[in-house]
């Protein structure tokens, strides 16, 4: 498998290649099947709406390519391997996954409901480790690559409390299974786009951040490289992706200072943070808010260097 030169262009090609793309009935999915499908592979075309499922398996046919619908819900274990177990029965093999089934809704905390909540962990979490494992098993002993859709919101966002923490949740996963699957030789990369779709439509806060002509289609060439051999090397990483803009997430890291002692006791660990911390808390949240502590801190500190120099 190599580039295809397309005028000034490199297309990555996929041909004889079968990959799994969740929740591809509509929007981000829709787009990456299709894309996919552009290059050369063959898509198993997953949604639990059937008819959304069967228009983008039509788009694709009309434009020449091959595709095949499911409408099994990732959420449910023997379901999310049926969508494996069909990929391997049509193509013979699975070779990507693209793990990209997912809900939303916003509410502040005292406002959540737990049954959505649950709802949501099925499917954004579960879903994706149950399909997951099945795209494991049936990739033993070949090359494969999985994508997994992460978001900007596993940094922290208000009113996606639970979303937020389904996104961080496949961001650990992420970075687990590459570690665990590398020796094997499939990787694992997490895609965190950006894109007017359904989800950004309903929510008057997104919107700002997300004009109509950032769509679906500008994420999907990053989705099919990272399934394609041209991205060999590449395991492990969360790259973003607005349409615009494109970079890699950094992961989380042990911070300096480290204070080391014997032990710690309440007095310690307060002076810890009323001597040394209080000047290197994190800001916090995709708006990278400032802690109470640090923003006090920070005034003090203005306040000091304005006194110095008058």
């Amino acid at each position: 498998m190599s580039g295809l030169v397309v005028g000034a262009m490199v297309m990555t090609s996929l041909d004889g290649r079968a990959v799994v793309v969740t929740g591809a009935g509509q929007g981000l999915g829709r787009a990456f099947a299709t894309h996919l499908a552009q290059v050369g592979a063959a898509v198993v075309v997953n949604d639990i709406d059937r008819d959304l499922a069967e228009s983008t398996v039509d788009a694709i046919e009309s434009a020449g390519g091959c595709a095949v619908v499911s409408d099994h819900s990732v959420a449910d274990a023997e379901q999310a391997q049926a969508i494996v177990d069909l990929c391997v029965r049509e193509y013979g093999q699975i070779d990507g996954l693209v793990n990209n089934a997912g809900v939303s809704y916003e509410a502040l905390p005292a406002d959540e409901d737990p049954r959505l909540a649950h709802e949501l962990i099925q499917v954004n979490v579960l879903g994706v480790i149950y399909t997951g494992l099945a795209a494991v098993r049936a990739m033993a002993g070949r090359r494969g690559s999985i994508v997994n859709i992460s978001s900007g919101a596993s940094l922290g966002q208000r009113m996606l409390g639970t979303y937020a923490a389904s996104k961080g949740a496949v961001a650990s996963l992420t970075y687990s299974w590459a570690l665990d699957l590398e020796a094997a030789r499939i990787r694992v990369n997490a895609v965190c786009p950006l894109a007017h779709t359904r989800m950004v439509r309903s929510s008057e806060r997104a919107l700002r951040n997300c004009p109509p002509d950032r769509t679906p289609e500008m994420v999907a060439p990053l989705v099919s490289f990272l399934i394609s051999d041209l991205s060999l090397g590449v395991t492990g990483q969360m790259i973003r992706c607005n349409g615009p803009q494109l970079h890699l997430v950094g992961q989380p890291y042990l911070k300096s200072p480290i204070l080391e002692r014997d032990s710690w006791d309440s007095d310690s660990v307060e002076r810890a943070f009323s001597e040394v911390f209080h000047a290197h808390l994190e800001p916090y949240g995709l708006e990278k808010r400032l802690p109470p502590m640090l923003r006090k801190w920070l005034s003090w500190h203005d306040d000091a260097e304005r006194t110095v120099r008058s």
